[in-house]
């Protein structure tokens, strides 16, 4: 075993979420709901614990939000979005 727990995401899936705004930037900018597809996964900090972990999904529209790991929901795994085609 490699110790190494596998993520509930992988590249490719399309995921609902809401956009991950830091507690200092909300008075200039709200979370908002989203749909995209996975494009990078992890922390993206030195330090910090799964519960704070993010995902980056690009929307269809060629931008990216942010978003908690834990507050996003998987719509098509990638292997089956594949097969859709």
């Amino acid at each position: 075993m490699s110790g190494q727990e596998t993520g509930p995401f992988q590249v490719g899936d399309r995921v609902h979420a809401t956009s991950y705004v830091p507690p200092e930037r909300r008075d200039k900018e709200k979370p908002e709901e989203f749909e995209g597809t996975v494009v990078q996964l992890g922390s993206g900090y030195a330090g910090v614990d799964a519960d704070r972990a993010f995902l980056w999904a690009r929307l269809a529209d060629g931008t990216e939000r942010q978003a908690l790991i834990r507050q996003t929901e998987l719509l098509t795994p990638a292997d089956t979005a594949a097969a859709d085609g």
